[in-house]
């Protein structure tokens, strides 16, 4: 009902209505209670006067014992009011209606306090020896200028309470009489008022069910009919040029279907909105599925790199770049996309030459792979020549250079192992094993197997779990692979007597998950790198082990699950590892 029109319109009237009637009701009330009130003050004050006039020759006579009780029944009974009749230092000493022996010093009464500053008093106050309301009105009783005591009259309102409550019947009355009435009237009203235009909302609702052929016509002459005529011109319009748009679309559509170049379009988000034949061709995608990310399609780390970038900089990025999906090579263009419907960027990929492409990632990782070789290769060539010169005769010493030997026989052997698992992630052969998981499964596991580690080092480990946070669709495995990396580097990057912290909390429709040291932290310059294959910080390298393949596995795992991870980090004071994961659908 309060989306209504009609209503809309009606419930105002109705309520300036109400509002106006509650106004006059509480003013009538009012002015008709305060207008008692002071006839009643006033008569009252006159009344403690006169009182006070003929009580001051009897007052000053007596003596300060004496009673004076008969006097006040006899003027209560003349004037038809409660009277008191109280001394100088406020002790009762005449009351016509209760026990004068009971009563308390009333010098301090608001009346008698007026009475001994002015010469007469009002107040109005819950008689606690009476049990109701009542209107005091006192007056200074004088004798030759001298002030002897205090008269006092006083009146229940309980009479005008009752009339203001006759009053207020009746003015409710009117209001509900004139509510009802003024309902009807604006029901009416508003109804013949909208009428027309729960025709238009007919109308409108077949135009947006397909028939543009349908119109309004009215045959009065009003502002609503000059809206059908607007509406009925709009629809002709529509019509004309859904039409050409439909062309425009047919003639798009066939153009992309037959482009060499793939073309996807993401929302602001990174998910996929549209794709190509080519683009489905070029990316190796089996049965493409509208709203996946960009991560899940491209499924490669430097055209996402790509589209942050345009992402932050809101302008056009262009790249050649050898393909981790599939032996592409492309060029890259990346733009910003703003339409009237969507937000996004335009992903172009230009498939060029296959050699070319195929030359340039034998050269990237002969210099990548050749690079990481160097050092467990000199190594090895040291630790041979050194045994053969000079340690063959020495048990001890020859079996302490073949220990290191392994050692570094063993880099090598995770270095391969690291690299068969990138390159097995980064081209989907790894399917991911989604399951509803709790945080508590995916973040336990690594983290006690760790707990040992973080202990010898002198570290406190510590796992904080907030309740409740919803479960994840996650693969197990491949989750726990992520946190092992990121809890393992922050063990070893943490000095003695530092702290590392693995925290989890819902934000959106994500599960943030934590991995936070107070270790030495990570330059500045290379913090943006972090997450490439084979990029080691020169502190990295010193430590000794890892590969520098770690981040960039557990970069691709995370996209792949559609979440996203990242670093912040304070040079000397630690880092922090974060990444998300998408929560489990409601069942």
């Amino acid at each position: 009902m309060r989306h209504s029109i009609r209503w809309r319109i009606a419930l105002p009237y109705i309520g300036l209505v109400l509002l106006v009637m509650a106004g006059l009701t509480f003013y009538l009330l009012s002015f008709v209670r305060q207008t008692y009130l002071n006839d009643l003050e006033a008569q009252l004050t006159a009344e403690s006067r006169l009182l006070a006039d003929r009580l001051a020759l009897p007052l000053s006579d007596s003596t300060p014992q004496a009673d004076f009780d008969s006097v006040a029944r006899y003027y209560a009974d003349l004037l038809g009011l409660r009277v008191t009749i109280i001394g100088v230092d406020g002790t009762v000493r005449g009351e016509s209606h209760e026990n004068r022996l009971l009563m308390d010093n009333h010098l301090y009464r608001q009346e008698i306090q007026q009475a001994l500053d002015k010469g007469q008093g009002t107040s109005i106050r819950f008689s606690n020896t009476a049990g109701y309301e009542m209107m005091y009105a006192a007056a200074a009783i004088r004798s030759e200028g001298k002030l002897i005591g205090f008269a006092r009259v006083a009146l229940p309102l309980q009479q005008i309470d009752h009339n203001l409550a006759r009053l207020r019947i009746a003015l409710l009355s009117a209001t509900v009489v004139a509510t009802l009435l003024a309902t009807l009237l604006a029901v009416l009203i508003a109804g013949r008022t909208t009428q027309p235009i729960r025709h238009l909302t007919s109308v409108a609702k077949t135009l947006a069910d397909g028939d543009l052929s349908a119109r309004l016509f009215l045959n009065n002459y009003d502002e609503i009919a000059q809206l059908a005529l607007t509406f009925n011109q709009m629809a002709e319009q529509l019509q004309t040029k859904l039409k050409a748009l439909a062309g425009e679309r047919d003639r798009l559509t066939t153009i992309l279907d037959h482009m060499a170049d793939g073309v996807l379009i993401t929302d602001a988000d990174g998910r996929i909105h549209m794709l190509n034949p080519a683009a489905i061709r070029i990316l190796e995608l089996e049965e493409p599925t509208p709203g996946l990310s960009l991560a899940q399609t491209v499924r490669d780390y430097q055209i996402i790199d790509l589209w942050k970038q345009c992402q932050e900089r809101n302008e056009e990025q262009v790249a050649t770049l050898e393909a981790i999906f599939a032996p592409h090579f492309l060029r890259v263009v990346i733009s910003p996309l703003h339409t009237a419907d969507l937000q996004g960027y335009l992903v172009i990929l230009q498939d060029l030459t296959q050699v070319r492409r195929l030359e340039t990632v034998r050269r990237d990782f002969i210099s990548n792979l050749s690079h990481e070789l160097l050092t467990p290769l000199a190594s090895l060539k040291a630790l041979a020549e050194t045994l053969r010169d000079s340690a063959l005769d020495d048990p001890q010493m020859a079996r302490h250079f073949l220990d290191r030997m392994e050692t570094e026989v063993d880099a090598l052997t995770q270095m391969v192992q690291e690299l068969l698992e990138l390159s097995r992630i980064e081209s989907g052969k790894v399917p991911l094993r989604l399951k509803q998981l709790s945080v508590a499964e995916v973040v336990q596991p690594p983290v006690e197997r760790l707990r040992p580690q973080a202990e010898r080092a002198g570290l406190t480990l510590a796992v904080t779990l907030p309740e409740p946070v919803p479960e994840v669709l996650a693969d197990a495995e491949r989750i726990q692979q992520v946190i092992t990396n990121l809890v393992h580097n922050a063990i070893k990057f943490t000095p003695t007597g530092g702290t590392v912290t693995v925290t989890a909390a819902q934000s959106g429709d994500e599960v943030l998950i934590t991995v936070m040291d107070t270790g030495v932290g990570i330059p500045a310059d290379d913090l943006p790198r972090i997450f490439e294959r084979f990029y080691k910080i020169d502190r990295a390298r010193s430590a000794g082990g890892g590969t520098g393949l770690g981040l960039s596995i557990a970069r691709h795992i995370v996209q792949a699950h559609g979440g996203q991870i990242w670093a912040t980090s304070t040079e000397g004071q630690g880092s922090t590892f974060y990444f998300t994961l998408p929560l489990a659908p409601a069942e």
